[in-house]
C-alpha cells in the first residue's frame, strides 16, 4: 500500500517538529536560568564512614542510602577544618583556613563586614534561614551576615547541650521545659529534667519554615548537632531520648546511643526531602548533605567501634584524611538526572562560588574556591592548584593536597603521601620526593595570611 503526503501536510509537520524542538530548547534554557532553592544539611562530628553510602554496615541510614543512590556522591569531599568553627567559616565565606577570619575554636567570630553566601543569596532575592547550631557571631549580627531567620544555638558551648533551658529565635531567647541547674551563662550544662530534645525541635521548625517559604527561592542551612557529644556530661554525653533501634544490640551503651543519634539524623533527612516533595520544590532544590569534620573520640565512644573514619587515618582535630574528609552528597533532580560517583576533590570553600553561579551573583574577590556547578551538570571542574588546611590547637600544623599528593607539616617536618595508592596515609614518601616536598614548602609559606591569633603559628 502506498502513502501519499501532500506538500501542505509536509510543511505543517516540519513546522510542528521545529516548534517542538524550539519549545524544548526554551524549556531547558528556562530551567537553567531558574534560581534553584538550596538546602544544606550539616552534621556535627559525623565521620566519613558513619553512614551507609560510605561503607557503614551497622548503623542504619536508609534515607541517606536512597539519596546517594539517586544523586552524586563525592568520594573526596573535604570540610574546611578538623573542628567546628573554622570549618563553618570556610563554608560560609568561601575562604580556606589560610585566609579565613576564623581559624580555630578560639572564640574568634565573624564580623558584620564579612561576606557570607547567605548574605549574597539574600541580595539575590532568596529567603535565608539557619536552623540549628550557629556559633559564628552574636545573635544581633545574624541579619547583617545574611540570615533572615534563625532558630537554635547561638554559641558552640550552648550547642553541646541537647536539653538546654532555652534556644534562640533570631535575637530573642525562647525558654524550653528542660531544667539545667548549673548551666553556664551561654546555656552549656547538663539537664536534670529532660523534656524538649533539641534535634526534634529543630526539625519541626525547619519543616514549618519550608512551608512558609515554599514559593522560593529559599536557602535553608539545617545544622543539627548530631552526633556531637555534650562535653559537660562527660561519658554520659551521647544524649538521645532512646537508643532504638539498637537497644538489644550487645554494644557499649554509648555506642548504641551514637548509632541511634545518627539514625535519627537520617530520618530527619528523609523528613526534609518529603517536605520538599510535598511543597512541590524537590525538583528545583539543590540538596547537599555533609559534615563539619571527622568523628570524635569523646563521650565514652571509640571511633574504631563503627570504623567511623571509613578506613582513613585520623579523627577530629587531625589534618590527616580522617579529620577533614567527610561525607558529601548532592541532589538536584531538575539537573542531576543520573546518579554518579565524583572522585574530584572538593572543599567547603567551593560552596560560596557554587551558589553564586547558580543564583547569578558575582563571586567576591579573594574567594579561594571553585564553582562546583560544572560537576552538577556532568562536566569537568577546571584544574585546581591545591587544597590548603591549617590547625593550631595542638601546635601549628598545615596540610596540603596537590592532585593525589598529600602533605602534612609539623613544624619543620613534612610528611608526604600518595592518596591514589595510600588513602590511609600509612607510607610516608617524603624522603624519596625532595622536589615535591620543596614545592609544597613554598605553598605552605604563601597560602596563608596573618591571623589575629597568630601567636599559635610559627
Amino acid at each position: 500500500m502506498s502513502v501519499t503526503i501532500d506538500r501542505r501536510s509536509l510543511l505543517l509537520g516540519t513546522l510542528g517538529a521545529t516548534s517542538l524542538a524550539l519549545l524544548s530548547r526554551i524549556s531547558v534554557g528556562a530551567q537553567a536560568a531558574r534560581k534553584p532553592n538550596i538546602v544544606l544539611v550539616l552534621a556535627d562530628d559525623l565521620g566519613y564512614g558513619e553512614i551507609g553510602p560510605y561503607g557503614q554496615k551497622r548503623i542504619k541510614t536508609p534515607h541517606l542510602d536512597a539519596l546517594a543512590a539517586r544523586s552524586l556522591k563525592f568520594t573526596d569531599g573535604y570540610a574546611g577544618s578538623p573542628v567546628c568553627a573554622p570549618s563553618r567559616c570556610t563554608l560560609l565565606t568561601g575562604k580556606h583556613t589560610g585566609h579565613a577570619s576564623v581559624r580555630g575554636n578560639d572564640g574568634t567570630q565573624l564580623e558584620a563586614s564579612d561576606t557570607t553566601f547567605l548574605k549574597l543569596l539574600r541580595g539575590a532575592g532568596y529567603s535565608t534561614a539557619v536552623i540549628g547550631k550557629w556559633g559564628m557571631s552574636e545573635p544581633g549580627l545574624l541579619k547583617k551576615l545574611g540570615v533572615d531567620y534563625f532558630y537554635g544555638y547561638a554559641s558552640h558551648g550552648h550547642a553541646h547541650n541537647y536539653y538546654p533551658a532555652f534556644l534562640w529565635r533570631n535575637d530573642e531567647r525562647v525558654p524550653l521545659r528542660n531544667k539545667v541547674p548549673k548551666a553556664r551563662r551561654d546555656g552549656a550544662g547538663v539537664a536534670t529534667v529532660k523534656v524538649d530534645y533539641v534535634p526534634d525541635l529543630l526539625l519541626a521548625d525547619a519543616l514549618a519554615w519550608l512551608d512558609k517559604n515554599k514559593a522560593g527561592p529559599f536557602c535553608l542551612m539545617f545544622t543539627p548537632t548530631i552526633p556531637h557529644i555534650n562535653n559537660e556530661a562527660g561519658k554520659q554525653g551521647m544524649e538521645v531520648p532512646s537508643d532504638e533501634p539498637y537497644g538489644k544490640e550487645e554494644w557499649p551503651q554509648n555506642e548504641k546511643n551514637k548509632a541511634a543519634m545518627i539514625t535519627r539524623l537520617d530520618a530527619q533527612v528523609g523528613a526534609l526531602l518529603e517536605k520538599l516533595k510535598e511543597i512541590g520544590q524537590l525538583e528545583d532544590t539543590l540538596f547537599v548533605f555533609t559534615s563539619d569534620n571527622g568523628p570524635h573520640k569523646e563521650g565514652g565512644t571509640d571511633p574504631e567501634f563503627f570504623e567511623s573514619s571509613g578506613g582513613l587515618r585520623g579523627i577530629k582535630r587531625d589534618l590527616y584524611e580522617g579529620g577533614i574528609r567527610v561525607p558529601w552528597i548532592a541532589s538536584w533532580p531538575a539537573v542531576i538526572k543520573k546518579a554518579g560517583v565524583i572522585e574530584t576533590p572538593v572543599a567547603f570553600w567551593d560552596v560560596l562560588p557554587t551558589v553564586c553561579e547558580l543564583s547569578g551573583v558575582a563571586v567576591p574577590k579573594g574567594t579561594d574556591g571553585l564553582s562546583l556547578a560544572p560537576l552538577l551538570r556532568g562536566e569537568k571542574l577546571p584544574a585546581r592548584e591545591y587544597l590548603y588546611f591549617e590547625f593550631a590547637e595542638r601546635g601549628f600544623v598545615q596540610a596540603l593536597r596537590v592532585g593525589d599528593q598529600k602533605f602534612v607539616k609539623f613544624g619543620e617536618r613534612v610528611e608526604m603521601y600518595d592518596l591514589a595508592r595510600d588513602r590511609s596515609e600509612k607510607n610516608d614518601i617524603a624522603a624519596a620526593n625532595g622536589d615535591a616536598v620543596k614545592r609544597a614548602l613554598a605553598i605552605f609559606g604563601s597560602a596563608r595570611t596573618t591571623y589575629v591569633k597568630d601567636q599559635t603559628a610559627p
